[in-house]
């Protein structure tokens, strides 16, 4: 390659810049006027909720509301806001639009003139309110909303807002979703349940419930005929309930006939589902395919409405944007001079003295990923999807001269690229744990290793050799245990290196070439299945070995005598000390080499080449365990120079300004291993991951916390993780002073938000194609579920909507747990309401407190802002003020409370509804009151119990198969093992682990007995912990996932009855999909659960109870729970019939000693 001038350099590298900024801007302007194109000549598409007046439809697109008249044509805009408003639904009389906004950060109700104007804010509690409706008289807003909720999973229930503003007021119903007042107010028709998955065709699991039309005064109700179909959003014309059914297997508009009891079915679309439905003014709306359509419910016909929609959206502006915050998967250059990032699917390097950040990629249309830097410094690699399918990458790393591309035989995503040492060859993993070696010269890729279980955390961690011949990685076995391999990169042989009694993980080669170093632990055992809940409090302690490579050397840890050799006969250091080291306090410099020491690195000179001998023969029984290391939480081990390793220690608390980055909490400890003193000791505390150059001199970490580099820009999505602090500092000497080696930095990209989102729909596409746990994607034309959904992608003006077209794509699959999620939101003004932890009435025209929630104030998760210690706030007090500014109905408490959450709070209180004698008290409000609404829940439960069994009865709730489900079950289940049987509610359990741990206790018998020699003599059983008695579980459609295996595991090992309704249906498990390059994800389930039959079992079906029992809303509102009085009644039946035999004293006395007669 020729050489250049700087200033040479300066122009072709502004050159390049000036021809890529044209072509952006040449694409941009392609792209604005296609758009444009598009929707003069067939209308805009992905125009969602839509609502009917006599004269408009109103509608949400790009996250704002639209009214356009009825026969269609130019859209106007009511709401301009960058965040989410939605649900748009006309007043009776068509001059108001209520609809649910987050202006304040929180989902609340507003109302706003039909033809626009400021709007009005309804409701300041921080649970989220849906906007369902108007009441048929046109003076309240009807919504739902978890607030005030006592399910640990939110179920939701209507309530009703005075559009004069006001006092909020709950229905009577117990729980409601989706729902519509009929026109006379004489009965509601809803959805009882949300789903957790609304995206999910074809679903046929516990949470497909029926409409119901409960009659609002009996509370009786009817349901149009049901089996198991997807029903749901019902709305009334007339006498009818029109509802979306996927009855025919699309979704399409159904209507029922309160009448006749007739069921009938509207629309026959065999594509796109129909999304949303609302019905006014004589007229029905859905949204289908993208579009509006109206529907004239008297003869069935229905058109699109042929709708354009155009305006501002200063968020999806081509802006320059600071992604420092987005940085990922670092790695040194070889002598330490500059970083090598990701950020945002852009490549970076920055310099860690002097220099500007350079953007290697500028390219918001493509993700570029785990960038490596070859150790001759020639070199980036990267892998990009701008070909379509991810491909390796060659760069300068000076960025002046375009890349090498290199196609891979197997499109897929690709993890962990790392260099051989002689810049030959890249070693890198894909999505199916295989192991490749590609060849630089030739670009053509091998398989050398791989891992046969699929984890949700890849452990491979393959590693080259210092000669470049060897490639060392961590495998699982069978036994789920992993072990150490080398394999030769040029003939393929490989060799097990450990026995696989022991879980050895985190390969690495010394420098030397002599050693190869790694992880092991002896108490993996419980730790082994990740997803089991017996993997709980079982932490997984390692040792550091080592394993001497060729027979004839000698190890490096032998017995050590100090003799005396006489005087000059070497030179001599100070005992402890290695070379390179310096005087205590001396030469712990960062970036720049210190000015003390006994080397600088380039007087310690290049390394010199090695050659790596492996003999197999007898090499298991040359590994050495490196002695004076206590076994703890390591991980992350990484070679530096010859006889030196670096790993991280988990769970020690950063020194304070340790590292000199990041904030504070627990983080990890960066030791550093040195066979010369042969001592580990703490190199820098704080560290969240680090990476070595490859001459071993120099060490990048990253701290934990943020504070690194510069802010976030001011363009739209701020929001975000914290800028990570890096800190570059001499590997090889003392460790360095807290602070010291500090990168500074900023990374810019020029971010076109259409381009972005074109690379994310792809992205999203090929993760299901690629990480979906079975190969068929259930069936599905996935190339044609692509150009299906992507003909809307142009449409797309906010990250939100770019998530439900992901999610609408994905809803072909018909999968659980394929949730889309998160991404680079624009920002929002945020101002968390608080909450008292209270129940209020009004009285005399102020808010009495009438319940205050005082369930075990000491837990810092139930902590009640009214119950704590010289609060003085009792049952009965009026809240007069707060913060000063007086109270009176119908003013709304929650407005008063806007912005208090976790902040000193002033009320003024009183027994009586006057100022007069009133107190003043300050309070901390609580950002929610869920916990405390769900522990008085579980309390309320558990005395019910008591009661109906006569205290036979023991009552455990187990709110997920997570750590808090595991939590509850230990502290509620063995603190009532006195009773002689329980009554297991999993309902509204969340999932989360396997819970085989309940499941073994709840099954487990005794065996006997010991004898108590104390009190009355009551006797042990063995073994000791257990509840022996009859067992029920009560179970229902919002228990899930890991709430779907423990009563699927309940009733297959027969441990008792199941009551309730069946649950969701959701049993596979989710892994490493990875994320999107703003943040967000689209999950691909990674293993699905199959019978003992070898048939697919609970997935998109649920667990059905033993005893079917409904919680009708007529018995609940008189204030009966009615599945867990059927499961106390079954309870005590088994009981009486299957009584435990459990002896209550011990046997006569043995006479052993007595001497026998001959």
């Amino acid at each position: 390659m020729s050489q250049h001038t700087p200033a040479e350099k300066f122009v072709r590298r502004s050159s390049f810049l000036l021809i890529a900024l044209f072509a952006v801007a040449v694409l941009s302007f392609k792209t604005i006027h296609h758009t444009a194109h598009a929707q003069t000549a067939g209308g805009t598409r992905l125009l969602r909720t839509p609502t009917v007046s006599a004269t408009q439809i109103g509608f949400a697109y790009a996250q704002n509301i639209w009214t356009v008249p009825r026969a269609g044509g130019m859209a106007r805009r009511i709401t301009t806001f960058q965040g989410q408003t939605s649900n748009p639904h006309f007043s009776p009389d068509g001059k108001w639009i209520a609809f649910s906004g987050e202006y304040a950060g929180n989902l609340d109700v507003y109302v706003v003139a039909a033809d626009g104007g400021e709007p009005k804010r309804l409701t300041w509690h921080p649970g989220a309110d849906t906007v369902q409706g108007w009441t048929p008289d046109g003076r309240s807003i009807m919504f739902s909303s978890t607030r005030a909720t006592w399910s640990p999973s939110g179920a939701p229930r209507f309530w009703t807002v005075p559009v004069e503003g006001g006092v909020e007021e709950p229905m009577a119903l117990p729980r409601g979703f989706q729902g519509k007042i009929s026109t006379d107010g004489s009965h509601l028709a809803y959805r009882m349940n949300n789903s957790w998955d609304d995206e999910r065709r074809n679903y046929r699991g516990g949470q497909n419930r029926p409409i119901w039309i409960v009659d609002l005064k009996s509370y009786d109700l009817v349901s149009p005929p049901w089996t198991d179909s997807k029903d749901i959003d019902p709305v009334w014309s007339g006498d009818s309930v029109f509802f979306i059914s996927d009855r025919d297997g699309v979704e399409n508009v159904w209507s029922f006939d309160t009448k006749a009891k007739k069921l009938a079915e509207v629309t026959k679309f065999t594509d796109y589902d129909v999304k949303t439905i609302d019905s006014g003014a004589g007229a029905i709306v859905f949204e289908q395919a993208g579009y509006i359509h109206e529907l004239d419910p008297k003869t069935g016909r229905e058109h699109v409405v042929n709708i354009t929609a155009t305006g501002d959206f200063p968020w999806m502006m081509a802006r320059w944007e600071d992604v420092s915050n987005r940085l990922t998967n670092m790695e040194l250059s070889p002598t330490g001079k500059r970083i090598v990032v990701e950020a945002r699917g852009e490549i970076f390097t920055i310099p860690a003295e002097k220099g500007d950040v350079r953007n290697l990629t500028n390219s918001s249309g493509t993700a570029e990923r785990d960038p490596s830097w070859s150790p001759d410094g020639k070199w980036i690699s990267y892998f990009s999807d701008r070909s379509g399918e991810y491909r390796l990458y060659l760069e300068a790393q000076d960025g002046l001269t375009p890349p090498r591309e290199i196609a891979l035989d197997h499109p897929t995503h690709y993890y962990t690229p790392s260099w051989s040492p002689d810049s030959k060859k890249l070693l890198f993993t894909d999505t199916g744990l295989h192991v490749w070696v590609l060849d630089i010269a030739s670009g053509k890729a091998k398989i050398v290793g791989n891992d046969p279980w699929m984890v949700p955390t890849r452990t491979l961690n393959p590693v080259w050799s210092p000669d470049s011949k060897w490639v060392a990685y961590s495998s699982r076995l069978r036994s789920l245990y992993h072990a150490i391999f080398v394999s030769n990169a040029e003939t393929g042989q490989t060799t097990q290196v450990t026995d696989g009694l022991a879980d050895a993980v985190w390969p690495a080669w010394d420098a030397s070439g002599k050693y190869l170093w790694f992880l092991a632990s002896t108490d993996f055992g419980l730790k082994s299945q990740w997803l089991d809940m017996t993997s709980y409090d079982h932490d997984e302690n390692f040792g550091l070995y080592l394993a001497v490579l060729k027979k004839t050397d000698s190890s490096p840890l032998l017995p050590e005598s100090d003799e005396d050799r006489g005087v000059g006969t070497g030179r001599r250091t100070v005992p402890g000390q290695c070379v390179g080291d310096t005087a205590a306090g001396a030469g712990a410099g960062g970036g720049a080499d210190a000015a003390a020491g006994d080397q600088t690195p380039a007087a310690r000179g290049p390394r010199q080449p090695v050659s790596v001998q492996v003999d197999v023969d007898g090499l298991r029984q040359r590994i050495i365990s490196v002695p004076g290391i206590a076994e703890r939480q390591y991980s992350s081990l990484k070679s530096g120079a010859d006889g030196i390793v670096y790993y991280l220690e988990a769970g020690r608390a950063q020194a304070a300004g340790g590292g000199g980055g990041g904030g504070g909490g627990a983080a990890n400890d960066l030791i550093r291993y040195r066979l010369c003193d042969r001592r580990a000791a703490s190199f820098v505390n704080g560290v969240t991951t680090f990476e070595v150059s490859a001459d071993g001199r120099k060490l990048v970490y990253r701290a934990a916390g943020g504070g690194g580099g510069g802010g976030r820009g001011a363009g739209a999505g701020a929001a975000g993780p914290p800028t990570p602090a890096l800190f570059i500092v001499d590997a090889d000497r003392n460790p360095p002073q807290p602070g010291s080696g500090r990168v500074n930095f900023t990374l810019r990209m020029y971010l076109d938000p259409k381009e972005e989102f074109k690379q994310i729909f792809n992205e999203g596409w090929r993760n299901q194609r690629d990480y979906l746990y079975v190969p068929n994607l259930h069936g599905t034309d996935w190339n044609k579920d692509k150009e299906m959904y992507g003909a809307m992608l142009p449409y797309v003006m906010h990250r939100a909507d770019l998530n439900y077209l992901i999610d609408m794509m994905g809803a072909e699959i018909s999968i659980g747990h394929s949730y889309v999620r998160g991404g680079d939101m624009p920002d929002v003004p945020n101002s968390p309401g608080g909450l008292l932890g209270a129940d209020f009435a009004i009285e005399n025209g102020r808010y009495k407190v009438t319940r205050i929630y005082d369930n075990e104030n000491w837990n810092p998760d139930l902590r009640s802002p009214l119950a704590v210690p010289g609060a003085t706030v009792n049952i009965g007090d009026y809240i007069l003020a707060i913060n000063g500014v007086e109270l009176k109905a119908p003013d709304n408490i929650y407005r008063l409370l806007d912005g208090t959450a976790n902040r000193q709070t002033s009320l003024t209180v009183n027994d009586k509804p006057s100022m007069d004698g009133a107190r003043h008290v300050v309070v901390v409000p609580v950002a929610t009151e869920q916990a405390l609404r769900t522990r008085a829940w579980i309390e309320s439960n558990r005395r019910l119990v008591e009661k109906l069994s006569d205290g036979q009865l023991a009552y455990v709730y187990l709110p997920n198969t997570g750590q808090p489900g595991y939590s509850s079950f230990n502290r509620y289940y063995f603190s009532q093992q006195d009773k002689k049987g329980a009554i297991i509610d999993e309902r509204y359990n969340g999932g989360g682990s396997a819970a085989d741990y309940i499941i073994d206790v709840l099954q487990r018998d005794f065996d006997g007995y010991f004898n108590n020699v104390a009190g009355d003599r009551y006797p042990f059983t063995s073994p000791a912990a257990g509840i022996w008695g009859p067992k029920v579980m009560i179970i229902n459609e919002m228990a899930g996932s890991g709430g779907d295996l423990m009563p699927y595991m309940f009733h297959y090992r027969k441990i008792g009855l199941l009551v309730g309704k069946r649950t969701w249906g959701g049993l596979v498990h989710t892994a490493d999909t990875p994320t999107f390059v703003d943040g967000g994800s689209a999950i691909a389930p990674r293993g699905g659960f199959f019978a003992r039959d070898n048939r697919w079992a609970v997935e998109n079906e649920g667990v059905a109870p033993d005893v079917d029992v409904e919680n009708w809303p007529k018995e609940v509102i008189a204030g009966h729970d009615p599945q867990l009085e059927r499961a106390v009644q079954e309870a005590m039946r088994m009981m009486k019939e299957h009584p435990v035999d459990r002896a209550t004293k011990e046997p006569p006395s043995p006479t052993w000693g007595v001497r026998r007669k001959p």
